[in-house]
């Protein structure tokens, strides 16, 4: 009866093609984010953007989701799998909720230190693109793994950097006579920090695969 339940059972998932799309929603999310940092166009169409790549992203994770529940057999653990989709999601949903602070209090201008947090949210996204298609050989990939999630470890110390510099050339400049300006600077900051740590802990999942199936 065993035997013939999971001959029923769907074998072959689609988690590759599944993580890779998520990366390219990844990249697409970041890129908006850098435009409107940067302040080419609009920033309603940037914002929007980014909105729609995050339900893009959300509908693959429901889909994998679903998939690690249904299907027999997968190439890694299930809570490996599950576990790697929730923090690449964490990350889309960060750039979004970035934007969102950005819609909300209707900034339009923005620090360097902004600026270069976004662009190295980008290439976050970039590396993490990168290094998803090669799980699907675990083996042959794991030098090129190993230097690309130390390349995702090695951002977020650089974005740590331009935070804590940005932060206290936001002070300065706000003093006692502006403080929602610096609250609310405070809080992109935060936001575009948050980012980068969601990619490290996308690196710490995919250095934890290496070890486990490498």
């Amino acid at each position: 009866m065993v035997a013939w339940f999971q001959a029923l059972m769907p074998k072959q998932g689609r988690f590759f093609e599944q993580f890779e799309a998520h990366a390219a929603t990844l990249v697409a999310g970041a890129e908006a984010l850098q435009r409107l940092f940067a302040g080419e166009g609009t920033t309603a169409e940037h914002i929007a953007e980014i909105v729609r790549r995050e339900h893009e992203a959300d509908d693959i994770t429901r889909d994998v989701l679903r998939d690690v529940r249904r299907i027999f057999v997968t190439p890694f653990d299930r809570s490996a799998i599950t576990d790697l989709i929730g923090v690449m999601d964490d990350s889309i949903d960060q750039m979004n909720q970035t934007a969102n602070t950005i819609g909300l209090y209707e900034v339009t201008e923005f620090a360097p230190d902004m600026r270069a947090m976004a662009d190295l949210a980008v290439e976050a996204a970039r590396v993490t693109a990168e290094a998803i298609p090669l799980l699907r050989r675990l083996d042959a990939n794991q030098t090129r793994l190993h230097t690309l999630t130390e390349q995702l470890v090695t951002i977020e110390g650089r974005v740590d950097g331009f935070h804590a510099a940005g932060l206290k050339a936001l002070f300065k400049a706000c003093g006692n006579d502006q403080p929602m300006r610096f609250i609310v600077g405070r809080e992109i900051y935060s936001h575009l920090e948050r980012i980068a740590d969601r990619f490290e802990d996308i690196a710490n999942e995919i250095q934890g695969l290496v070890i486990d199936h490498a």
